[in-house]
């Protein structure tokens, strides 16, 4: 069978309240069959029913948390089986910080599913399942934290990040402002706050990096354009090796003070140069609106 004959699986984990609903959606709109909630014993007869001989479904997309309680421990083991059958999957794991999921927990006034177990501590029950989900995160293909995330930029970078339909290695750049917290899931995670600031000048600072007026100001310094240069340089080198190492994906994060002006512009030349290169290459502004 030719490996872009096998079906796309893809397997979501992570923690309650990061955004697996919102994954979901995102894959459900690239036409995966979806299934929620699944307790992992159930994986590899389900995958088999509907991705082996004979069957229809070319995606397949399934979501497995703690929800399930003591049986999710049987996932590492199902997935080995899974792989044993001959079948391809990537894991995504999705995971935020304590003190978000407990604002989100609030702000939505849902119970979590561990916070019986915990004695109604919110705080317990994420460290229990923190715990819980320890081995499944260090075994995921991509980990994405949705911290500082809106839902549209979360359901972005998912869609972005999956829409290949081949199996090369897809490189998302982004940009966002130090001042609402670095882009922690990055890869590559880089600094241009050292380079003049358009924002000190009144006429543009309304403006953001994908105004010509922002792109031309930053790249009109030596220094930005050494600085772009010698970034390039390592990318271009890096990239090939990344892929070599069986990389599915890539993010690389430009940062600015506020994510509108430096590190927009430079996201946006980057994306430009990857693509390129020939790589499937997605831009993303985090914090462009805010």
């Amino acid at each position: 069978m030719d490996r872009n004959d096998f079906p796309e699986i893809m397997i979501i984990t992570g923690m309650s309240g990061a955004g697996k609903s919102r994954a979901i959606e995102v894959f459900e709109d690239m036409d995966y069959n979806c299934v929620d909630n699944m307790p992992p014993s159930l994986i590899t007869k389900f995958v088999e029913i509907c991705c082996g001989p004979g069957a229809h479904f070319n995606r397949l997309c399934i979501v497995v948390d703690c929800r399930i309680g003591e049986l999710f421990e049987s996932l590492s083991g199902e997935l080995k089986a899974l792989k044993a059958m001959g079948f391809q999957y990537r894991v995504l794991f999705l995971e935020a910080s304590d003190e978000v999921l407990k604002r989100r927990y609030k702000e939505t006034r849902h119970r979590h599913p561990l916070e019986k177990l915990a004695g109604g501590d919110i705080s317990k029950a994420i460290t229990m399942e923190r715990q819980m989900l320890r081995q499944a995160r260090s075994e995921a293909d991509v980990v994405v934290d949705t911290s500082l995330s809106s839902a549209k930029t979360l359901k972005e970078l998912i869609a972005k990040k999956f829409s290949t339909t081949n199996h090369n290695m897809s490189v998302t750049v982004m940009s966002f402002g130090f001042k609402y917290g670095p882009q922690n899931d990055a890869d590559l995670l880089l600094d241009v706050r050292c380079l003049p600031n358009p924002y000190y000048i009144e006429e543009l600072r309304p403006l953001t990096g994908l105004d010509a007026e922002i792109y031309d100001y930053v790249f009109q310094w030596d220094e930005s354009k050494e600085m772009f240069s010698k970034l390039a340089d390592l990318i271009t080198f890096s990239l090939p090796l990344y892929g070599n190492e069986g990389r599915s994906n890539l993010t690389i994060a430009f940062g600015c003070t506020g994510g509108q002006h430096r590190s927009v512009s430079f996201a946006r030349r980057m994306g430009e140069l990857i693509e390129k290169m020939g790589y499937n290459v997605s831009v993303i502004h985090r914090d462009i609106e805010k």
